[in-house]
């Protein structure tokens, strides 16, 4: 069988570990798969593990047992959190991206691989220490933004639809009201995308009130299901008075100047 230098052994390792968070995988796996020693694997692990920490790129965790191994844990610097927020507070103050009503237009920053990968990675990391069964999200814009972070956090992505439709099955419907606009919406949800007892965390592009988030509370109520985080990409100062709490955002709206430019900073 083909012999693998420590170099390959590393970049290997660290592709599979990366591109499958948080899934356990065991010794065996990359001692068969390169032929080598189980102490060898450990050492070229014991590499990866300190090159991650240095870089704040993550980390990796060693699980105990029989079916136990080692498993990538996503995460971000302070610094490099900073420095993206920044850039999108960049991107929110083009001149051209008020449009009437005084709405930020986002379309084009919601689909861009770039930018939502980052912004997933950010909100990923900050719930990566809670015990996480599915990130749920309503449909639309937020979807591309929740799916980088179930997929960071190695869980699956649940979405709550607008209305019924027949491919869904049995579905399970809500009425809330709209924190901003106190009009009554309506949000389902199919019998089989979520399992009784999960705890689930909402993410969303933006957030003004938080009416949205409510109804995803109670939404989640009927599935015996709680709500364990809140995670957004812009949130809405100017609307102070929130309907939920303990929500995490990258960048806070302060509304629109004089000059028709957004207002915005970066979350603490």
């Amino acid at each position: 069988m083909e012999k693998f230098s420590r170099n390959m052994r590393i970049s290997a390792i660290s592709k599979m570990l990366t591109e499958n968070p948080n899934k356990v995988i065991n010794l065996n796996t990359f001692t068969e798969k390169f032929n080598a020693a189980k102490s060898t694997v450990s050492e070229d692990i014991l590499v990866i593990k300190d090159t991650l920490s240095r870089l704040n790129l993550g980390r990796v965790e060693t699980v105990a047992g029989a079916a136990g191994g080692v498993k990538y844990v996503c995460g971000i610097s302070e610094e490099d959190r900073r420095e993206f927020a920044e850039q999108l507070c960049t991107i929110l103050r083009e001149e051209d991206r008020i449009i009437p009503g005084n709405y930020i237009y986002m379309t084009d920053i919601m689909y861009n691989p770039e930018i939502i990968s980052k912004a997933g990675l950010i909100l990923a990391t900050a719930f990566n220490d809670r015990v996480v069964d599915y990130i749920v999200t309503v449909e639309t814009k937020g979807i591309p933004l929740a799916y980088e972070v179930a997929k960071m956090l190695g869980v699956q992505l649940v979405i709550v639809r607008r209305d019924n439709k027949v491919t869904e099955g049995t579905t399970v419907s809500i009425n809330y009201v709209t924190g901003s606009s106190k009009r009554i919406q309506t949000m389902s949800l199919s019998r089989k995308a979520l399992k009784s007892g999960s705890s689930c965390i909402f993410i969303d592009d933006f957030m003004k009130a938080g009416g949205t988030a409510l109804g995803i509370v109670n939404m989640l109520k009927e599935f015996d299901s709680k709500l364990v985080g809140i995670g957004v990409m812009i949130e809405d100062v100017e609307t102070p008075k929130k309907l939920i709490e303990d929500y995490i955002s990258i960048v806070k709206f302060k509304g629109v100047s004089e000059e028709g430019i957004a207002v915005v900073s970066p979350s603490k």
